[in-house]
């Protein structure tokens, strides 16, 4: 990160905090987390100018969910779709308002979760933008429906 953009993203979260004392720093100058809400949807803020509203499920607990049937027999892959199916009625909810409110649509897949990530840019050295759209985003997804 330069020292332009690390000074950018020091006076945002410096910003930020106050009005959203619920972030979490995952790792040292890393991203800010906080949960939206108790659906499970997660809102990250990241050093490169990011705001991602995500939702996800770990592999275990799709594995939990499918032990009455065989799920010892399936790999990754399998157990992987499993996830995503049940991830869709969440990410249904909110998938168009979030696209239509200027976010990108990915899925993010390792050996212990899978997510559906809502990404958009924001600049950095606007405070006040990056917190109207956090707020946006809380008042969107943060409410039970």
């Amino acid at each position: 990160m330069s020292y332009g953009a690390s000074t950018a993203w020091a006076t945002l979260r410096a910003a930020l905090v106050p009005t959203f004392p619920q972030l979490e720093e995952v790792e040292a100058g890393g991203a800010l987390t906080m949960d939206l809400g108790t659906d499970g949807w997660l809102l990250e803020v990241t050093p490169d100018g990011r705001v991602l509203c995500q939702y996800g499920m770990a592999l275990e607990d799709v594995m939990t969910l499918l032990s009455d049937g065989t799920p010892e027999d399936l790999g990754t892959d399998e157990i992987a779709k499993q996830a995503k199916y049940y991830i869709q009625p969440a990410v249904g909810k909110y998938r168009a308002i979030l696209l239509k409110s200027g976010f990108t649509e990915e899925s993010e897949m390792n050996d212990a979760y899978v997510a559906a990530r809502f990404e958009r840019q924001v600049d950095l050295t606007n405070p006040p933008a990056v917190q109207d759209l956090m707020s946006w985003c809380q008042r969107t997804i943060g409410v039970t429906r």
